[in-house]
């Protein structure tokens, strides 16, 4: 392109703009290639770093001393006790509830006290109950219980027996109100021990960091929550087990009512 008629220092102007104008438009070009190739490249995916824990509870039991490992032995045996007992008496209340059902449909149908004991299962709770009531109904004699009328007599045998029923659903329920009662005092314990160890290790080291204090005490408060965990089923189990006893001993009682009534009137109230 040929300026004839311009000014030399136009004429430079207009040749450096159009250099300039070449220069980006080249520069443009050669970035397309790379800028589709950075676009296409895989992004490297975040990693995660996993942090070991080195104060849980199995660094709980390798680094504490012997009334730590103690504390949590004594707070296992707790827990373990408590659920065999929970599941044992649940098993109990089951065929003793079971028992009470099938004594309504065969005892109150057969023809006779004697044959209605015959249907009732062996070692039946009601069956108990009603053998203590025939034997005491066909045995009224002596000196000293000929002094006793014939009903108090029954009476006082057939409640006898419903006492030693109600006794032996109560076996095992002060363990669990024990349990539930102290575990979280026990678990207190090992709280406050370990926090002891801890800030004595600290102060003979040092070193008060956030690290060196927060660790040692959060480590520690795992006594606390095994606390809580031992407690919080033991209480819910006595309380339920409690209110599964007082059902089972109505029925007890009512059958015992109309065994008494039977033996003595002749007639089921």
């Amino acid at each position: 392109m040929s300026l004839p008629h311009c000014k030399p220092a136009a004429r430079r102007a207009l040749t450096m703009s159009l250099l300039l104008s070449a220069g980006l438009a080249a520069a443009a070009l050669l970035s397309e290639p790379a800028l589709a190739q950075a676009a296409s490249a895989p992004v490297p995916a975040a990693t995660t770093e996993r942090v070991m824990n080195p104060y849980g509870l199995e660094a709980l039991w390798a680094q504490g001393d012997w009334v730590a490992r103690g504390t949590l032995i004594i707070m296992v045996i707790m827990s373990m006790g408590s659920w065999y007992i929970i599941f044992t008496k649940l098993f109990e209340q089951r065929k003793l509830l079971k028992s009470a059902d099938a004594a309504a449909k065969s005892f109150w149908n057969a023809g006779s006290v004697k044959a209605g004991i015959g249907s009732l299962d062996e070692g039946s709770a009601f069956r108990y109950v009603a053998e203590s009531g025939v034997n005491a109904s066909e045995h009224h004699e002596g000196t000293l219980v000929e002094q006793i009328d014939k009903h108090t007599w029954v009476s006082m045998s057939v409640q006898r027996a419903i006492d030693n029923i109600n006794s032996r659903l109560q076996d095992g329920l002060a363990f669990l109100a024990t349990v539930g009662s102290t575990a979280p005092f026990v678990g207190l314990f090992g709280t406050v021990w370990g926090i002891y160890h801890a800030l004595t290790a600290i102060g003979i080291s040092g070193q008060a960091s956030i690290d060196k204090v927060a660790g040692p005490v959060g480590e520690a408060l795992i006594m606390t929550a095994f606390g809580l965990a031992v407690a919080v089923p033991a209480v819910m189990g006595y309380n339920w087990l409690i209110r599964r006893n007082k059902l089972a001993m109505e029925r007890v009682r009512a059958f015992g009512s109309d065994l008494h009534n039977v033996l003595l009137a002749g007639k089921r109230s």
